[in-house]
């Protein structure tokens, strides 16, 4: 093969900002290919696309990584997606043995186990504690103020929190270890009733992640309270929880109705199979923030007066759809997409454009829309969070 031959095929496979039906061209200057080819959608814009919509994408891994013996963590708050100003998500990864130390917020902070186990203690106001362990597919939810910490098992952990502020910082928390730090040893002494010697040799400043032994079994760690243990759970088990099943793929919802304690988050954990959406709808009580847990899809968010914008999707991204805008996504892959979908609320809601058509007068949908009976007499009254039909599915090119 000659060299302008291998230079034909190379720039063949090079993506170009030219659409379809002609519009725009191509691209000769400084760019950075590898994003473009995962982003299709956002360099080459449907046509139906239009107007302002803020960026409503931002992947972790574009994120700032702390490293700590013991593990590491990294966030997405405002300050990397501005839109994002009702929840705010830390992905946080433990060593076995690995301890994110005693500490407590003050938002609520609700969190997904991705991979592995990890054990989480906690006490409430009145005394009554908490320890358990959780594994894939778990959930915990610490209310405000609550004081908590996180160890990883056997095999380490990797896991998603998620804050009910969008300004939260998990490098901005209370610690046990930086109270300590900043508060004079008599102080201490006076308040443990133990010398000041005690204290020789607590940490400097936060201690934050650290590695520590690998615990014991539950049993071994069991600490017994005088007022007994919290009253709700602070764990779900999310996977236990038998699925919305449609065709193209399932949902399982998570909010205050079978979570009780969790008061400001709700979540659904969403499956499109290739060739499924979820359908077209809205969410009428909060802002969504998503993060996506595997494959690839695009969503494309319609704001009104004009305005709709697509974003691509892989693992480890984060999106936003601001309150009540119009979206769907779809699979674009050729495995299963799945992502949590989480509201700073303590219900999941949404709204089915098929259902609200379907539960309309045909008479004022006819009228107003000019459809006849093809589109009619096929309107679906039970909702479907996730679609796919013969024939109309989408798949990639």
């Amino acid at each position: 093969m000659n060299n302008n031959k291998r230079t034909h095929e190379s720039n063949a496979n090079i993506p170009q900002p030219i659409r379809h039906d002609g519009a725009g061209w191509v691209d000769k200057g400084p760019r950075d290919i590898l994003r473009d080819r995962e982003n299709p959608d956002m360099l080459v814009p449907p046509s139906t696309d239009a107007g302002l919509i803020p960026n409503l994408k931002f992947s972790f891994s574009d994120a700032h990584m702390q490293l700590n013996h013991g593990g590491w963590s990294r966030e997405v708050t405002v300050r990397e997606l501005p839109i994002a100003t009702t929840l705010a998500g830390v992905n946080m990864s433990l060593t076995p043995g690995g301890v994110r130390e005693l500490h407590w917020h003050q938002q609520a902070e609700w969190a997904y186990m991705i991979l592995g186990s990890a054990r989480i203690t906690s006490i409430d106001a009145n005394g009554r504690n908490f320890i358990a362990d959780v594994g894939p597919g778990d959930l915990w939810y610490f209310p405000p103020g609550l004081p908590h910490s996180i160890q990883g098992l056997a095999e380490g952990c990797e896991f998603l929190l998620v804050f009910d502020d969008g300004k939260f910082s998990d490098l901005n928390t209370l610690s046990i270890s930086d109270w300590f730090a900043h508060t004079p040893k008599d102080v201490l002494s006076a308040n443990f009733g133990t010398p000041m010697s005690a204290f020789d040799h607590i940490p400097s400043d936060q201690v934050y992640i650290y590695q520590d032994e690998i615990p014991g079994s539950i049993e071994s760690q069991a600490v017994s309270s005088p007022n007994g243990t919290v009253p709700q759970s602070f764990t779900y088990s999310l996977l236990a929880q038998p699925p919305i099943k449609t065709p193209g793929g399932s949902v399982r919802i998570v909010d205050s109705t079978n979570f009780p304690i969790s008061q400001t988050v709700a979540a659904a954990l969403v499956e499109i199979q290739p060739g499924a959406m979820r359908e077209l709808h809205w969410h009428p009580n909060k802002d969504e923030w998503q993060y996506y847990l595997t494959g690839q899809g695009r969503m494309t968010v319609f704001g009104g007066n004009g305005t709709a914008r697509t974003f691509d999707y892989r693992a480890g991204d984060v999106g936003y759809v601001p309150f009540a805008f119009g979206h769907y996504i779809q699979n674009t892959g050729t495995q299963s997409l799945w992502f949590l979908e989480m509201f700073k609320s303590n219900r999941f809601e949404d709204v089915s454009l098929n259902q609200w058509m379907a539960l309309t007068p045909a008479s004022l949908l006819e009228s107003n829309l000019h459809i006849g009976p093809e589109l009619l007499d096929v309107l679906r009254k039970t909702k479907w969070p996730v679609v796919k039909y013969p024939g109309f599915s989408y798949y990639p090119k």
